[in-house]
């Protein structure tokens, strides 16, 4: 079995070795710029643990599995234009870096060489391997319609917002174990289960990623602290905020919410101490360990052998642990 690091270290060289230095420089220099950005690499690792989870030539889904990092960069890209964001990873987004107009086109092509990459399977593989993509690529756009939508709505539920972040976030996790499980000719039983198992994680990785952006470090969590409060982002924090706030909490949460440029040094520090006083963190914490378990009694269903399943329980545990 491959461990984690020897995973990334492959996922890199192929996405190395995969560069798109060609013209025009225009189009390809900001695909390259956002490749080389980092990350962790969750979602192709995630492709070869599965794959490895019933066989060892895991070269054959290496380029199915940077597909699915090229189209998660894609994503990343778009969002970031649209959430007009200035930084990611630490790093100028694409649109500030270069303008709007690049940022949709170079995401354009991503999203096209995404579709290329994942399609670099067997013939016997393809239709389901496509099947899987578009499905899951035509889920993350509903879950960022209904991100857009709740930004006009002051009534969002919490079955609503799961709901959304389940799309938007936790299908892409789910795809990439499903990919690489019928890549390996995994038992469909199987396949189905690590489905659910990254979809689970998937959702408790969106909730700490809420409660990051409020009780993170910037340094290791990489983007500004409390951009979602400043911009009235529908999170599980704000939304269970409104939802327990009465008197006074309840008027001054409202009238942060209603301030219109308001000072992030003012707004950021009293929203975060209304959560604090709310117990959100706590509430944020419990739905998280709540989603990790529901993912590991997925994870032990699997016909496979306690020790090969690991890797999958230690990936789990690290990404739910970047920043407490």
């Amino acid at each position: 079995m491959y461990n984690t690091e020897e995973l990334l270290e492959l996922v890199n060289k192929a996405l190395s070795e995969n560069d798109v230095q060609k013209e025009p420089k225009g189009l390809y220099e900001p695909i390259s710029y956002t490749l080389s950005l980092g990350g962790k690499r969750i979602r192709p690792i995630l492709v070869l643990m599965a794959y490895n989870l019933y066989k060892d030539d895991i070269e054959k889904a290496i380029i199915p599995s940077i597909g699915l990092e090229t189209y998660h960069n894609f994503t990343l890209l778009h969002d970031d234009l649209m959430d007009n964001a200035d930084v990611r990873r630490g790093k100028l987004t694409v649109h500030k870096k270069w303008n709007d107009n690049t940022a949709i086109l170079s995401g354009d092509n991503m999203l096209v060489m995404a579709m290329q990459r994942v399609a670099q399977c067997d013939a016997a593989h393809l239709p389901a391997i496509v099947n899987l993509f578009t499905k899951t690529a035509i889920e993350i756009d509903e879950g960022q319609q209904y991100d857009m939508d709740f930004e006009k709505r002051n009534d969002v539920t919490e079955n609503e917002y799961i709901e959304m972040i389940r799309l938007k976030t936790s299908v892409l996790l789910a795809c990439a174990l499903k990919m690489g499980a019928i890549l390996a000719d995994a038992p469909s039983e199987d396949t189905e289960l690590l489905y659910k198992f990254g979809e689970q994680i998937g959702l408790a990785f969106q909730l700490q990623d809420d409660y990051l952006d409020v009780y993170g470090d910037y340094k290791t969590f990489g983007k500004k602290i409390g951009g979602d409060i400043m911009c009235n982002k529908k999170t599980y924090m704000l939304i269970n905020a409104q939802l327990l706030a009465k008197g006074e909490q309840a008027e001054e949460l409202r009238k942060w919410i209603n301030t219109e440029n308001a000072d992030p040094n003012l707004k950021v520090p009293a929203v975060t101490r209304i959560y604090t006083e709310l117990g959100i963190p706590e509430l944020c914490k419990n739905r998280i360990n709540n989603y990790f378990e529901a993912a590991l009694e997925n994870l032990d269903k699997i016909s496979i052998a306690e020790e090969k399943k690991a890797i999958l329980k230690e990936l789990a545990h690290q990404l739910l642990n970047r920043n407490k």
